[in-house]
């Protein structure tokens, strides 16, 4: 097994995979800037694009080679090759974005552990969290919450307390840079053989964390104001880079906001799925029905009529993604009237009423 890729996460199994392609190389995309591509193979290291053929038969954006993809190439010299085969994923973290929505954007691949970044100042957000969670579970790979500059945090119990009922079991890491704590509780997810990628907003603190990984300043960050606590960050896109200790870690562009395109809600939230199958009537809405089980625990403080809200928000959310536009408004129709039949019922009601 060649010793660079090994460095870089390659597997028996994933060079298993790569034998039935005699004629190309393995390589792992360790870079992306748009449709540009920089790989890490047996020969080092090699600006890629897709070959025309590959281009050609990818009818959606996630069929396009992402950072963390394992790639069969064609060496053009000792700088330039070109990709022509993904090998199979084992995970896949993408989003919506406009433009993609029939296949959404491709964040990262083949990763172990998404450490989801949040600071604990004004950026700290359950319902964030929330998000995060359902997207990163649905993806294949482990999450792992890293709470950063906890020096600037004057209530960490309450948000400790705040994180458990949304949580469910995940680890929970808090740091601070400027305090040098907490650091050493990430080494354990770095190991070789692993991929690691942070994910979270602009200013999080995420290049500081990767620095720390491994062990020196090899990302660019700037000083944030003690005053607002805002961070910036200036990672512009996806990139791989070898730890120390055997694994690899990606460092991603902050996110001012993560759209669904596909979660699990399920896993996320498996407390309100668990009482929605204790609801007397297998369709509830959970809004009027007698024997309501989620009505009952919001009632008696068993449930956050907030983290409720989240739940159906992201529910709806991920319900409209796929659709073109004539759905979408079909879809947005079922939810406030039911269907267009009863919306027409109701506009002329209503115009009834106007004409008293």
């Amino acid at each position: 097994m060649n010793n660079t890729l090994k460095k870089y996460g390659l597997t028996e199994k994933i060079e298993l995979e790569s034998k039935q392609y005699n004629d190309l190389s393995l390589a792992r995309v360790i870079e992306q800037q748009r449709n540009m591509y920089k790989v890490i193979s047996a020969e080092g290291e090699l600006n890629a694009k897709v070959s025309g053929k590959f281009e050609y038969q990818s009818d959606s954006q996630d069929g396009f080679p992402a950072v963390g993809d394992w790639v069969m190439v064609s060496i053009i010299d000792d700088t330039q090759a070109i990709i022509h085969n993904i090998l199979k994923r084992k995970s896949l973290m993408k989003r919506s974005s406009s433009g993609s929505q029939k296949s959404g954007q491709v964040i990262v691949a083949n990763v172990d552990y998404i450490l989801i970044c949040m600071s604990l100042n004004e950026n700290f957000n359950v319902r964030r969290i929330e998000r995060y969670l359902t997207v990163v579970w649905d993806s294949g790979a482990t999450p792992v919450i890293v709470l950063t500059k906890s020096d600037l945090c004057q209530d960490l119990e309450e948000k400790m307390l705040e994180l458990e009922e949304v949580s469910l079991g995940t680890d929970i890491v808090v740091c601070s840079a400027e305090n040098n704590e907490g650091f050493e509780n990430l080494d354990k997810y770095t190991v070789a053989g692993k991929t690691v990628a942070l994910v979270g907003s602009s200013g999080v603190g995420k290049s500081t964390l990767i620095n720390h990984l491994i062990g020196k300043a090899v990302l660019t960050t700037k000083t944030i104001r003690a005053d607002d606590g805002k961070g910036r960050h200036t990672t512009t896109h996806r990139q791989m880079l070898p730890v120390p200790n055997g694994g690899v870690v990606i460092d991603t562009p902050g996110m001012r906001e993560l759209k669904i395109f596909t979660g699990n809600l399920s896993k996320t939230f498996d407390d309100i799925e668990e009482l929605a199958g204790q609801c007397k009537f297998r369709n509830c809405t959970h809004t009027n029905e007698p024997g309501c089980a989620i009505k009952a625990a919001i009632e008696v403080g068993d449930l956050d009529p907030d983290r409720f809200k989240s739940y159906q928000k992201l529910q709806h959310e991920m319900s409209y993604n796929g659709l073109n536009s004539k759905q979408l408004e079909n879809e947005k129709i079922n939810r406030l009237f039911g269907s267009k039949k009863e919306m027409k019922a109701h506009i002329k009601k209503y115009r009834k009423m106007g004409k008293r």
